[in-house]
């Protein structure tokens, strides 16, 4: 990522500050599928609201953003909301790729980031029987643009996963799948 773009987000979640905890979006209807323990993944965090959600819950997340200023605000959140240690903050810029890292993950989340190269990243980040959860803009229901999935690419780029739920209308695809056992 452009230093400039690195700049201008750090700059959004500045102005906007410490944000809420909240779930992700496709999960709204199906809270009975998310693991009350284990290890979660949050891919471009932004400001951690559902990082800090989930460790609510009970799991230990590792919550990834390229913004300095997004992860400094969910740390505020993450002490303000829960006990501390729940969830670590990795500054890493996903236009170079995914956080190395070999472990597996009970929940992988993606909110409002869409880069279909990292999709296959994300599948592979699943532990057996892990679920993954996705939101991203779509061109459904909505006029189209550069950063918006075609209609049916969650369900496309996540085809060897089992899925659950998934919806797409006014501009957004939501997709929740889990990986096999």
């Amino acid at each position: 990522m452009a230093r400039t773009d690195r700049d201008r987000w750090d700059a959004k979640h500045r102005a906007l500050g410490t944000g809420t905890s909240a779930p992700p979006d496709a999960l709204r209807g199906h809270l009975d599928l998310l693991p009350s323990s284990g290890r979660a993944l949050d891919v471009a965090c932004g400001r951690g609201s559902v990082a800090v959600w989930l460790a609510g819950r009970g799991l230990d997340v590792v919550a990834v953003d390229v913004s300095p200023a997004a992860l400094a605000a969910g740390a505020e959140l993450v002490t303000r909301e829960q006990p501390p240690g729940r969830v670590r903050w990795v500054e890493a810029d996903l236009d170079a790729g995914f956080p190395a890292e070999d472990d597996r993950y009970d929940l992988v989340v993606c909110q409002r980031f869409r880069d279909p190269a990292l999709y296959p990243a994300m599948a592979a980040a699943l532990a057996p029987g892990g679920l993954l959860v996705v939101t991203v803009l779509s061109e459904v229901g909505d006029t189209g643009g550069a950063f918006r999935a075609a209609p049916g690419e969650l369900t496309a780029a996540f085809a060897c996963l089992e899925v659950l739920a998934h919806r797409e209308g006014d501009g957004e695809a939501h997709l929740v799948a889990r990986a096999p056992a």
